[in-house]
Formats: C-alpha cells, sequence, structure tokens
C-alpha cells in the first residue's frame, strides 16, 4: 500500500513541476492522514484540519492504509513547498452515494454487507461523506482562488449501530444484523471542524440521504 500512495502521488508532482502551465494541484487524501496520531477521539474533541495522524502511532498499530495515506500526503506538501505551483487537499471520510462505476468500492461495501444478510455490524465509528459532495469539493478548490491548505470532508460521525438503524427506518422489511460483532464498549463519537469546507461552498448531504442512495445505487447494479 505504501509504495504505490507515496511513489505514485510524487510521480504526478514531478510531472507538474516539469509543466509550467499547470498552476494547482488538488491532491485526493483522506482523513486517514488527518485523525490518526494516538490521542482519543471523545464526544468533546474537534478534529480539524491541523490533525495529522502519527506515521510512528500508524506502524505500532499496523494501519498500513492510514499510514500509506499519511506519508502520501506529507511528501506531497513537502515537494510542492519551493514549486511554481499551489497545492489543495481535500481529506474526505467513508465516501458513500451513488456509484458512478460498475464494481465495488470500500466504503459502500461496507454499507453493502450491512444489506447482504450480516448477522452483526462492525463495532467501529467512522465520519460519512456523500460522493457528491467530495466531487464538488474538488471542483471548488480546483477553480476557487483562494483555497488552500486542506479541506475536511465529514457529514456525520456515526457508529455502525447508527447505520443500521437508518437503513432500518428505510427499509423496515428487510434483514439486518441485530447485535454488534463483539461485547466491547462502541468507540465514541466525536466531532470534526467542516467550517473551512462549507465557507468553500460545499453543503453537506445529510447521511440518511447518503445511505438512501448508496443502497438504491448498490440495488440498481445487482449487488444485492
Amino acid at each position: 500500500m505504501i509504495d504505490p500512495a507515496l511513489k505514485g502521488t510524487l510521480n504526478v508532482l514531478g510531472s507538474v513541476a516539469k509543466t509550467s502551465s499547470v498552476r494547482r494541484v488538488v491532491l485526493t487524501s483522506s482523513v486517514a492522514a488527518v485523525a490518526f496520531n494516538g490521542k482519543p477521539r471523545t464526544p468533546e474533541v474537534v478534529v480539524d484540519e491541523t490533525w495529522w495522524s502519527n506515521p510512528d502511532f500508524c506502524r505500532e498499530s499496523q494501519l498500513w492504509y492510514v499510514l500509506s495515506k499519511t506519508l502520501a500526503e506529507d511528501a506531497a506538501w513537502k515537494f510542492v513547498k519551493d514549486k511554481t505551483f499551489d497545492m489543495v487537499t481535500i481529506n474526505p471520510a467513508m465516501v458513500i452515494g451513488s456509484l458512478l462505476q460498475p464494481t465495488l468500492n470500500t466504503s459502500c461495501a461496507a454499507i453493502l454487507q450491512l444489506l447482504n444478510g450480516a448477522e452483526t455490524y462492525p463495532n467501529a465509528t467512522f465520519g460519512w461523506v456523500n460522493v457528491k459532495d467530495v466531487a464538488l469539493a474538488h471542483m471548488l478548490a480546483f477553480e476557487n482562488p483562494s483555497a488552500n491548505g486542506r479541506y475536511l470532508m465529514v457529514e456525520s460521525v456515526a457508529h455502525y449501530s447508527e447505520i443500521v438503524k437508518i437503513l432500518r427506518e428505510l427499509y423496515p422489511t428487510m434483514k439486518l444484523p441485530e447485535k454488534c460483532a463483539d461485547d466491547k464498549p462502541f468507540p465514541p463519537k466525536y466531532q470534526v471542524n467542516i467550517e473551512k469546507a462549507k465557507q468553500l461552498g460545499v453543503v453537506f448531504t445529510p447521511l440518511t440521504e447518503s445511505i438512501k442512495e448508496t443502497a438504491e445505487s448498490l440495488k440498481e447494479k445487482n449487488f444485492y
């Protein structure tokens, strides 16, 4: 995971550096590069763009995907420091909503698992955001000269139990998991400061709507 993320990002930026016409790069990063630093994430904690995931913590916790995104974004910022073009990063959480492609992506697979007759739901709390909001953020970051730095894209932070509850309200007759995968306490929810993304012009799609879009799209593409 680490080599493709790190080398791939630097390869693209290296090509941009040779092209005088490019004035801005919008890099798709992730909340993975933001929120994993070993600090407790509790209801009173507010994660913002100044947070960075800690590579040592990621290695100790064997969070290889998180490490790959963290190293890639960090290397990108160091690379563009003295270049003639600038960079803006978009840092989304779990991206759900309508699928553009015919294949299944990781975030929508998390919803599909719940719809496909799973006995239990994972004991995990994540940020969630609609793919259309993420796409819009990329466009706004590219077109707005004042856009700068990092933009966190998280409409809601929710535990899987809340996702199941929303699905049950949307589809009362569907068989959905009744219990959690383990008996451990639920990882707490935390806050994410998304004011910067709102100021850019992003209007976030509510989580319930995003989950409905995901479920309808998965059904339309015959995943369940």
